[in-house]
């Protein structure tokens, strides 16, 4: 499955747990709060000022190296 910017962070993580590194990284600190459960990657990226393309992009090479 293909990560998109309107994908939930809640559905990344279920994916594969090792994802949250990436939202970790860039100071999302919060992968396990109750905001993860329903905020796009887009929406997350525009509160915490990080930029969504690259996110997907490297989540989604990431998760293509893992299948």
């Amino acid at each position: 499955m293909k990560v998109t910017k309107d994908t939930i962070i809640m559905d990344v993580l279920k994916m594969n747990t090792a994802t949250a590194q990436f939202f970790l990284d860039i100071g999302m600190h919060c992968v396990g709060c109750p905001s993860a459960s329903g905020e796009s990657i887009e929406q997350a990226c525009m509160v915490h000022g990080a930029d969504a393309d690259k996110l997907v992009e490297d989540i989604n090479n990431f998760l293509e190296q893992q299948a």
